[in-house]
């Protein structure tokens, strides 16, 4: 890290999460993402914008980013780029932005990610691709993630996969659940995020939080894979709308401009693994970043993990129970949902505020994403 330029978070934004087919349901997420990038630039007064990320991961293609760059006025000049690393694509964004500042291309930066579900096109294969006659019509959602599967429910399949692999119990995972939506709902009561959100078509606050989310509730949904199976629709994210956006710039850039910032973004690492065991990319990742930068977990204040299943937690808490308290501070994805192409940027802006909350000190992030990748990001604030 010596010889790098220091990196930090001047600030973020995010739209309130949005259940698929709800408040979003017709909004272009260029469009949404052109609205919240408005507002971060007129909240942090900048100027001298280098260029402008985003993860997307099920969109209509064609360069999003460039488009809701160019819808929300940024001059024509400011190149903007689309990532693509599936649930990891605002994670993948932010570590571009920081890559590109730690070694001195440029000072100022918008990294992070948009997604809408609720208009994800129906994609079909060429009729000269052989997965084209495995298919009704040749019609996808799912992309092909690995080339021993090819599944619609590739990524619940490797949630249940793990799960069994690490002996876990419905028990466990369906507390997690719960968990999550009694922390995430305590977070709306008080209004611990609330600065965070930007309202977008009349909607202000995240939808898809359960306040009376119940085990009793999670014990009578059925699995879906058949008798003793392990995951259900409880222990799985719901696959939200939302965009979330953050300011990286460079030390250069503060005295510039006479900005103060309280969050340094210290290291960024990428991950794979076995694609048939998605979930577990989350912990690699983390785990490999914490050995680069000779760090522990303990060392944390908080932690956050997309809990895309719940089956993510658990691996988690076995091998960290005494650090539940600081993981996951305002809930999760099983609550708040997972915008797949914004979550890894929605990470950031909760950890940065549970950071806070905790006092001060080094926060760590990861997001496993499909096809066995991860993306992990570490910070710390001061203060």
């Amino acid at each position: 890290m010596n010889d790098m330029e220091n990196v930090y978070v001047l600030g973020g934004l995010r739209t309130p999460l949005a259940k698929r087919g709800g408040h979003f349901r017709a909004l272009r997420p260029e469009c949404f993402t052109a609205e919240l990038l408005r507002a971060l630039l007129k909240q942090y007064d900048v100027d001298g914008l280098d260029a402008v990320f985003c993860g997307n991961a099920v969109g209509t293609g064609g360069n999003l980013t460039r488009l809701a760059s160019l819808l929300a006025g940024i001059d024509e000049r400011i190149p903007a780029v689309t990532i693509d690393m599936q649930c990891a694509s605002a994670a993948a964004s932010l570590d571009f932005a920081f890559s590109r500042l730690a070694s001195g291309q440029g000072h100022l930066y918008v990294a992070g990610g948009m997604e809408s579900r609720s208009l994800q096109p129906v994609r079909r294969y060429a009729e000269a691709d052989e997965r084209h006659a495995l298919l009704p019509h040749g019609e996808y959602m799912t992309a092909q993630f690995s080339p021993k599967e090819l599944s619609a429910d590739a990524m619940l399949r490797g949630a249940e996969r793990t799960a069994k692999e690490e002996k876990a119990s419905r028990t466990e995972l369906e507390e997690w659940a719960a968990r999550s939506h009694a922390r995430a709902a305590a977070a709306r009561r008080e209004g611990s995020l609330q600065k965070l959100i930007v309202p977008i078509a009349g909607l202000s606050k995240d939808d898809s939080i359960r306040e009376t989310m119940s085990l009793g509730f999670l014990k009578r949904l059925p699995p879906l894979f058949g008798t003793g199976g392990l995951t259900t629709a409880g222990t799985s994210c719901r696959m939200n709308d939302g965009a979330a956006l953050a300011l990286l710039c460079s030390e250069e850039y503060l005295t510039k401009m006479e900005r103060k910032a309280d969050v340094r973004l210290l290291a960024v690492e990428m991950s794979g693994g076995d694609p048939l065991y998605s979930p577990r990319g989350a912990m690699q990742a983390a785990d490999q970043l914490l050995e680069r930068m000779r760090l522990s977990y303990e060392d944390m204040a908080a932690i956050e993990f997309n809990e895309s299943f719940a089956v993510i937690d658990v691996l988690f808490a076995r091998r960290y129970p005494k650090l539940v308290g600081r993981y996951n501070t305002f809930g999760g994805a099983l609550a708040y949902g997972h915008p797949y192409g914004a979550s890894g940027a929605v990470l950031l802006l909760h950890l940065i505020e549970a950071v806070k909350k905790h006092g001060g000190g080094y926060g760590l992030l990861s997001i496993a994403g499909a096809g066995g990748v991860g993306e992990a990001i570490l910070v710390e604030i001061f203060g």
